[in-house]
């Protein structure tokens, strides 16, 4: 997932011929984006356009480099908060799914476009015998936002299991220069909790599909693996609509403890809540509005900043005007 912060415009017709005439009907505009975000919270997108594939993805955010326009990537819809003002600009929809194992290879591998749910590819590898990903198997998100945040669960993470990241980058786009695809390494991503380079440098490059190693196993060890993780996780993370976790952990401490702590836990506003069961897990309950989980936030951040001197760093993104 990138995230690109939004001036207020309105894109003319003439601006969006380029994606049209390759799109056609899929470029849609002033699309709800509250079907599209995990937290069914948000306003429209201006433009929403659905690419299919990681080639469409890398053409379709080519164009849009050399047009000048901006632009954001959607994939699970985790992990981002969406203003009730919406989006201004163009969203890309990343339905790019295609997953492939190499089981005989050694060692075992996956590859994995960019749009694919990590927690499904995760299930798939289970459902092989192939070993590596079982803390995976309950993450909502997509593997390109999976390798943008360096996502983990249960003492692990994505750096320990990639192998190379097929990236879009963008160099320069001038008459003789065009955006740069390569495969990057784990190094070059520098990696660190829950970040990478690409999340610090926000748009200049983009994940199309992630090669990520495996390890042969049974089927039945893996999926009780599996089924011990997701059990583990129904039982310490709240059922429901949310972004996923809100706060990143701090230093040798717990963001949910924190606000615990504070006084916070199952606070409300309106129809979000911030969860009776894990603080760090804000809810909504039917109708909440994004305002009203922006809310809660930057009241868990007063509370906690005043009572233990921590500032709480956001997991998530924030999405349009603020």
């Amino acid at each position: 997932m990138v995230i690109v912060n939004f001036e207020p415009l309105h894109l003319k017709s003439s601006q969006l011929e380029g994606l049209k005439a390759v799109f056609g009907e899929r470029l849609r505009q002033d699309v709800p984006l509250v079907r599209y975000t995990t937290a069914h919270v948000g306003g429209p997108a201006e433009v929403l356009l659905e690419v299919s594939s990681a080639d469409e993805l890398a053409l379709a955010v080519s164009l849009l480099w050399e047009s000048d326009l901006p632009f954001l990537v959607f994939g699970g819809g985790s992990n981002v908060l969406v203003s009730d003002g919406g989006v201004r600009g163009v969203v890309l929809l990343n339905r790019a799914r295609r997953v492939r194992f190499a089981e005989k290879s050694q060692p075992p591998v996956v590859w994995a476009e960019s749009g694919a749910s990590f927690g499904r590819v995760a299930r798939q590898a289970a459902t092989r015998g192939l070993s590596g990903l079982e803390w995976a198997a309950g993450i909502p998100g997509s593997v390109g936002g999976a390798v943008y945040g360096n996502a983990g669960a249960h003492g692990t993470d994505i750096a320990g299991h990639l192998i190379v990241a097929d990236i879009l980058q963008r160099i320069g786009l001038g008459q003789e220069e065009m955006p740069n695809r390569e495969e990057w390494n784990v190094e070059r991503l520098e990696y660190s909790y829950r970040s990478s380079v690409l999340k610090r440098n926000s748009g200049q490059a983009f994940v199309l599909a992630a090669l990520m190693r495996l390890t042969m196993s049974t089927h039945e060890q893996v999926q009780a693996r599996t089924d011990e993780m997701t059990s583990y996780r129904r039982h310490t993370q709240p059922p429901g609509a949310s972004m996923g976790s809100m706060f990143k952990n701090p230093p040798g401490d717990y963001a949910g403890r924190l606000i615990d702590a504070a006084g916070l836990k199952g606070m409300r506003v309106g129809d979000a809540q911030i969860s009776t069961l894990h603080a760090n897990f804000f809810l909504n309950h039917g109708r909440a509005t994004s305002a009203e989980i922006y809310s809660l936030i930057q009241r868990a951040r007063q509370a906690v900043g005043e009572k233990f001197g921590v500032d709480l760093e956001l997991e998530i993104e924030l999405v349009g005007e603020w």
